[in-house]
């Protein structure tokens, strides 16, 4: 069955290069609103969950109108991501049709025309700085919109520059969680900050080695900023990133500004979910995204999971 996040095939073969077995599943064109959702990126709104990172190390997840406030961000974030996912794929249609992979996305395979996506693209950016200044506030807009500029800042060059291009990525991650902390009137700690940026690194870093790794393998060159990263290279970086959000976190966790030295027991979660995302990356050479590897991962399911139960327990329940 398609699925709308699939990433799967769904252009017609040509007649010449028909499969000659009659028994070969043949898999259907998505439909335009199919197509319009997939260029939207839905699977990626999990890293949005960021947003929430103030209200549940602020202590404010009992209280209603904080939780409304930090919700509706986290929309008004998904929304302008969406966007900026739209103008990332029609950027790159070429290159995405060269690639393996990514010439089965909606654009690249011409399920979706580009005409239909340059309207939805700033029709999602209203929609997202609408909820963010009329439903939030002015701050969380202006954030909402500085996001949406650095995401058009990336698609059309810094996503092209060496070492710049994984630093936009973390900084993002810590603009969502600094606008998760104004919406709900809580201070983001420089320590909590520090922390969401080392981790972003992680995951900027392991995801430029596994797109090094696949394009090595494919013989493929769809983002020219690999030409410029080695594999012993990204190696070193993910080893000292990897470092540096072990420890950052270990410092905020003895020092949490709630509960002291208690938040300590939630480090075990993080040190599993970390080391269990690079168990993936290297011994069992999973490419796909790391939305896809969050979501589909049980045992990474079970880490995070733990990791939030023991911080509310801590935080709500104990405290």
């Amino acid at each position: 069955m398609e699925t709308i996040t699939s990433e799967q095939p769904t252009v017609p073969v040509p007649a010449g290069d028909a499969p000659s077995s009659m028994d070969e599943p043949v898999v259907p064109r998505r439909t335009p609103l199919r197509a319009a959702i997939k260029t939207g990126r839905p699977q990626e709104w999990i890293k949005n969950v960021f947003v929430f990172a103030g209200l549940l190390f602020s202590g404010k997840f009992n209280q209603s109108h904080d939780v409304l406030e930090a919700l509706l961000t986290f929309f008004a974030f998904c929304f302008i991501s969406s966007a900026g996912y739209y103008v990332n794929d029609l950027i790159d249609v070429e290159l995405d049709r060269k690639h393996p992979k990514k010439r089965f996305r909606p654009l690249a395979a011409r399920e979706l025309s580009e005409g239909t996506a340059k309207a939805i693209a700033p029709g999602l950016a209203i929609i997202a700085m609408a909820i963010a200044f009329a439903a939030v506030n002015w701050e969380v807009g202006l954030m909402v919109v500085g996001y949406g500029v650095a995401q058009m800042a990336y698609s059309l060059g810094l996503k092209q520059i060496v070492i710049v291009d994984v630093m936009t990525l973390a900084g993002l991650f810590i603009l969502r969680v600094a606008a998760g902390a104004v919406a709900v009137d809580a201070h983001a700690s420089e320590w909590l900050l520090l922390c969401t940026g080392m981790f972003a690194l992680f995951l900027g870093v392991t995801k430029r080695r596994q797109e090094a790794v696949s394009e090595l393998h494919e013989g493929t060159s769809s983002r020219p900023v690999l030409e410029h990263y080695s594999l012993p290279f990204l190696d070193q970086m993910v080893a000292m990133v990897t470092t540096g959000t072990v420890i950052s976190y270990s410092i905020y966790a003895v020092n949490s500004p709630i509960i002291g030295n208690e938040m300590m027991w939630t480090i075990p979660s993080v040190l599993y979910c970390v080391f269990r995302y690079l168990y993936l990356i290297y011994d069992r050479a999973d490419d796909r995204s790391t939305a896809a590897i969050v979501i589909d991962d049980k045992p990474l399911i079970a880490g995070a999971g733990s990791f939030a139960a023991i911080a509310f327990l801590l935080l709500y329940v104990f405290n």
